[in-house]
């Protein structure tokens, strides 16, 4: 989780998304573990990776690090209000959003420049577009409000009165929706001090 490596020393393929995950406090990694083996085991083979070559080449992965990777975890930025450090940290480690949100480099590294400003039809997971959620005002969330974008959060309730489909049905019903209001507060703060783009 910290490293992107597996117990043999192997690099993980990003699409494990460790890049966010290693942001997580060491507290939150033990509860995320406590809970995964609480779970009941299940008798099923992995299935091979299925990537192309040369993406298939594990050992490459150490040279996609040096681009793509940070090593965590969060730390606060000081400059910045403590309801919006929790923000960031959930958005950006726990929840992982800017791992759909954000497009992707030709080396399939998330493009900083464009974080969280959504992806084309066909870019996205099951080739759907995902969603810019950057406060600008006609491509992205900055007409809503943060009472709107907090209860969204919460419910799945868009301004308009429509309901989130597809994938964010899910990270709304067995996500967001579990947190607290202040949490789900500051994620709502954290989007709205994005770069609109």
């Amino acid at each position: 989780m910290r490293e992107g490596k597996a117990p043999d020393g192997s690099h993980y393929f990003p699409v494990f998304p460790y890049t966010a995950y290693t942001m997580m406090t060491d507290g939150d990694l033990k509860a995320l573990k406590a809970y995964i083996f609480s779970q009941p085991p299940v008798s099923q083979p992995n299935r091979p990776h299925d990537v192309g070559f040369p993406y298939n080449l594990r050992f490459a992965q150490f040279f996609w690090k040096l681009l793509y990777f940070d090593k965590g975890p969060y730390r606060n930025d000081p400059s910045k209000s403590a309801e919006w450090n929790r923000g960031a940290y959930l958005s950006n480690a726990v929840a992982h959003c800017a791992e759909c949100h954000t497009p992707r480099t030709a080396l399939g590294g998330l493009d900083r420049d464009r974080w969280m400003a959504g992806t084309a039809k066909g870019e996205g997971p099951e080739g759907l577009a995902i969603p810019n959620i950057t406060p600008h005002p006609e491509k992205g969330i900055g007409k809503w409000s943060l009472e709107q974008l907090v209860e969204y959060l919460n419910s799945g309730e868009l301004p308009d009165g429509d309901y989130a489909g597809s994938l964010m049905a899910d990270v709304i019903d067995k996500g967001t929706d579990q947190l607290s209001g202040s949490d789900r507060r500051a994620i709502a703060v954290y989007f709205r001090s994005l770069k609109p783009y």
